[in-house]
Order: C-alpha cells, then sequence, then structure tokens
C-alpha cells in the first residue's frame, strides 16, 4: 500500500489492533509525513474516537500513546435465545454497564419479540448511566443461521416465523418508537449474527488472540458452531458455516429433526432431544434449560445421556477438527458440562488420527452467559469502526 492511500480509519485500525501506540509507530508502518499523520489524527480526535496517555520514560522525553476511547460510545447487545434474552449496554471496549434477562419467547414471531426487547432498551440505558443520543449502534445474536450482508436469518430451524424477515429495519424501527435517536444522523446502526458465531469471537477476543484457527461448538436446545480464522469469523457464502446440527448421523434414520430431516445431530444430541429422551424414561424435562438444571443436580441418567451426546458430537468433531485443523476447539452452551465434555473426548481422540490433534486444545467457554452479548457488541464495534466505514462517518463529523 502506498504512503499516500492510508486514511484516518485505517490509522484508527492500526491503533484499535495495537500495530501503532504514538505517531512515530504510524509514521514508521505507514511511511506518511508527520504532518499528514497529525492531519488524520486531528479528524480522530474532533470524532473524539482517541484518547492520549503518557507512556514510561527510558531516559529521554516520555512518549505520548494513543488508544482508541472505548468510552466515547455505547452499544447495546442482545443475545436472543428460544425461551428468554438478555440484553445489555455496553462500552466499546466490551465492558457491560448495565444488563437486563427476561422471558422472551421466539415462538411468538419477530414483530412481537423485536418490539419487546426495544421496550427493555430506555430502562436499560437510564440503569447504564448514558444518553440515548450515546449509542452507537445494536447487535442481536439469534439462533439460526443469518446471511451477513442482509442481517436476516435463512431457513432457521427453531425460529418460526422469521425466515427472510427484515430484523435490521425492524428493529431500526422499534429503537426509534421507544428510545428516540442515536448518537448519529439516521437509523442506529443494527447488526445480526449468528449466535454460535458471535460467542466464538468473543471468547476468541478474551482468551485465545494468538490462536490463528478457533472453532467454539454451542450445544443448548440446538447445535452449532462458530469459527474464527485469522482474527476473523468465517461465515461461508452465505452464512451457512457452522451449521454442524444437522450434519446427519449414518444409523438414526428414526430421529425427526426440527428442519424436517431424520437423523440430524440436533435431533440426536441436542438439549431439546436429551429433554425428549428423558422424558421418555419419566424424568419431567421440557427443555435444555430443564436438562442443565438435572445434570447440576447429579442426575444420573441425565449424565449418562450427556455423556452419550458428547459422544455423537465427536463423530461430527472429529471431521471438523480434521477439516479445520483448529488450534483450540472450545464447549458452550447449557450442556457443555463435564460428561459432555468427558464424551466428546472420547470419541476425538480416538478416531481422529494423532497429528490432528497434537496441538489441539479442547476446553469450556470462560466467558459463561455474557458470551453472546459481549460477541454482539464486539461485532458492532468491528462493523462501525472498520477503516472505509469510520471513513464515511468521519466525512459526516467534518461537515
Amino acid at each position: 500500500m502506498m504512503p499516500s492511500q492510508f486514511s484516518a480509519g485505517e490509522l484508527l485500525q492500526l491503533i484499535r489492533s495495537g500495530r501503532a501506540h504514538t505517531r512515530a509507530d504510524l509514521q514508521h508502518v505507514t511511511g506518511l509525513s508527520r504532518s499528514t499523520v497529525g492531519q488524520r489524527l486531528d479528524l480522530l480526535n474532533r470524532a473524539g474516537w482517541l484518547r492520549h496517555t503518557t507512556g514510561t520514560s527510558t531516559g529521554g522525553r516520555p512518549s505520548h500513546r494513543i488508544v482508541f476511547d472505548p468510552s466515547h460510545a455505547s452499544v447495546i447487545a442482545v443475545d436472543l435465545e428460544t425461551r428468554h434474552a438478555r440484553a445489555a449496554v455496553l462500552d466499546l471496549g466490551g465492558t457491560i454497564l448495565a444488563e437486563h434477562t427476561g422471558p422472551l419467547h421466539i415462538s411468538e414471531g419477530p414483530d412481537q419479540v423485536l418490539d419487546r426487547l426495544a421496550g427493555w432498551f430506555p430502562d436499560l440505558i437510564a440503569a447504564a448511566g448514558v444518553e440515548a443520543t450515546h449509542v452507537c449502534g445494536i447487535g442481536l445474536s439469534v439462533p439460526g443461521p443469518v446471511d451477513w450482508e442482509t442481517g436476516r436469518v435463512v431457513e432457521p430451524p427453531i425460529m418460526p416465523g422469521w425466515d427472510q424477515y427484515p430484523i435490521r429495519e425492524r428493529l431500526q424501527k422499534a429503537y426509534a418508537d421507544h428510545v428516540g435517536p442515536s448518537l448519529e444522523d439516521g437509523p442506529v446502526a443494527v447488526v445480526v449474527d449468528n449466535d454460535a458465531n458471535l460467542m466464538a469471537l468473543a471468547e476468541h477476543q478474551a482468551g485465545h488472540r494468538d490462536c490463528s484457527a478457533f472453532v467454539l461448538v454451542k450445544v443448548s436446545t440446538g447445535i452449532g458452531a462458530g469459527v474464527v480464522v485469522g482474527g476473523s469469523v468465517y461465515r461461508g457464502i452465505d452464512g451457512g458455516s457452522g451449521d454442524i446440527g444437522h450434519i446427519r448421523l449414518h444409523d438414526r434414520p428414526d430421529a425427526l429433526c426440527m428442519c424436517g430431516s431424520h437423523g440430524c445431530l440436533a435431533a440426536v444430541a441436542s438439549g431439546r432431544a436429551l429433554a425428549r429422551q428423558l422424558s421418555a424414561l419419566g424424568v419431567e424435562t421440557t427443555s435444555g434449560s430443564d436438562v442443565s438444571r438435572l445434570l447440576a443436580e447429579g442426575h444420573p441418567d441425565a449424565i449418562r445421556l450427556a455423556r452419550e451426546a458428547g459422544r455423537r458430537a465427536g463423530e461430527v468433531l472429529v471431521t471438523v477438527v480434521t477439516l479445520l485443523n483448529p488450534g483450540v476447539l472450545m464447549l458452550a452452551g447449557e450442556l457443555s458440562g463435564a460428561p459432555f465434555m468427558t464424551g466428546v473426548r472420547e470419541l476425538l481422540y480416538q478416531r481422529a488420527i494423532p497429528r490432528t490433534t497434537a496441538n489441539l486444545q479442547v476446553v469450556t467457554a470462560r466467558l459463561g452467559d455474557h458470551a453472546g452479548v459481549v460477541g454482539a457488541a464486539a461485532m458492532v464495534v468491528e462493523f462501525l469502526y472498520a477503516p472505509a466505514r469510520a471513513d464515511a462517518r468521519l466525512g459526516r463529523v467534518a461537515r
């Protein structure tokens, strides 16, 4: 890249990524002159996006460090599950300022669900101690495949009535109705993505940034995976990457899946599947949350079935690990405890070739219930402060 091609947004990217901390760093990395770097930084300073601190001295004058200021705006993030939702206000660094969790049935359809979510926002914003105009975007995590470009869910097995629904536009309208204007002119920015993708992004940034190939498998009502390669979420060509819950097992043609097919992994090893199996044994269970509760109580049938579910998931994950060769395979969700993990490990290390697992860490999630909102907020920041979009926003600030 020629020096003249480095825009203010690209300098911001260097600062946010940690590749540059001072004006001298920016000059060195970009080849830009001191005056040009100063002009670009003036744009970023006028927007309020940077914070300047004094670094340590090594004998001469202490350096002036430049960092992205995570407090200059806020993000609303929502993790929508099948039976409840968690909403939070976060700063741009991922610190949760306020949160609310409540029952919300995804089967009620997008109009009712999105409007009720937006009804939570005014109290959340007040609890966070920020102004409504401080909010720069909303991130929404959903349990289904999402076309990233359009923000629409595509053929979601456990989200009846949501297929191709204009979520982004509807949530923008609901926000305006319940809250009012956002930080910038026009509708508030809304990004929508699959829950496993956002959990993977959050967990990767929280503790595995040095892992170039990272896989997170979420096991709750359904089963899905998020993949981070080279620091970015890999979504496939239309958002279908990671939908491992609908890989078919060869020996379970009797298991009817929510997608309408038979033999899917989710129909055999998900929270919904285990709830059905426990109910058949006379244990009153209606959801993955009930299964999780029974596991926490040490219920022997729940433990046995969760371990077997882990083995069935392990059959599929052998192929995933062989194909992607990740450094970390992380299990998350309501069923990701010790019994399920034990089953996955048994099959994975039994069936995969040793070279594939020699440098593989199989771990459980560290962010717990907050991974979805942290990942959704991070995705909003990645979207709004990517170089091209940051430059466009800076242009509006400068006018």
